[in-house]
């Protein structure tokens, strides 16, 4: 299998609490040859200074997740683009993972199953219904580490403009092109939004949120209804 360059974006606003440990769990894939991008959305800790310490290159960009990932994939130099966030730890050999299920392959895109860390035993069982829901709908949430190929991001115009739902969105766009290559290895993302406001009421706020989309909402609407 020929080496593919893979290109880490990783979308931050006031990260400097947990950006040093972040970047020091992508080290081996860096010294394997993986290039990670912190797009910066106008951080006033010491997100930016960290980072660029941690060896990541940096760059500015307009406050939105969407428009943060954008930036930061219009300045990486790989093949494949993975998404990353902050919070989020990637399995062992995530970029071998990933290029064994992209090369060579008719799909163009994936994501990887998802553990959430945190006290509450319900996390367990959201991960696990979050997992099987998008190995039926072919819907990757951004918590899953979405991952594509350059050509594939850019012929979908990448991530859409909208300030909630982005992942949704450019998954409904990918399946045009194939379906998610669905990988069983975990990443493990943190529980804090669901313990600071609550398992059950951010449970029930997501799915109401998702059923409006889904019903036609406006994506600027549900933003202001998720703060």
């Amino acid at each position: 299998m020929a080496p593919v360059t893979l290109s880490v974006v990783m979308p931050v606003l006031n990260e400097a609490q947990g950006i040093a440990a972040a970047l020091k769990a992508l080290a081996p894939l860096i010294k394997r040859g993986a290039q990670v991008v912190v797009a910066d959305g106008g951080s006033s800790d010491d997100t930016v200074a960290l980072a660029q310490a941690g060896g990541a290159a940096v760059i500015r960009s307009p406050r939105s997740r969407a428009l943060q990932m954008n930036a930061g994939a219009r300045q990486a130099s790989g093949e494949l683009l993975l998404f990353l966030h902050a919070d989020t730890l990637l399995p062992d050999q995530a970029d071998a993972l990933i290029a064994q299920a992209l090369t060579g392959s008719c799909r163009v895109w994936g994501r990887f199953d998802v553990s959430i860390s945190g006290r509450p035993a319900l996390l367990r069982v959201i991960a696990a219904c979050m997992n099987l829901r998008s190995r039926w709908t072919g819907i990757a949430t951004g918590d899953q580490a979405i991952f594509v190929t350059r050509a594939a991001f850019e012929a979908v115009g990448g991530f859409p403009t909208q300030p909630l739902m982005e992942d949704i969105e450019i998954s409904k766009r990918l399946l045009r092109l194939s379906h998610p290559a669905c990988l069983r290895a975990r990443v493990l993302t943190s529980g804090r939004r669901w313990e600071v406001r609550g398992v059950w009421r951010t449970v029930l706020l997501m799915w109401r949120l998702r059923f409006a989309y889904w019903r036609g909402a406006a994506p600027d609407h549900l933003a202001e209804l998720y703060k």
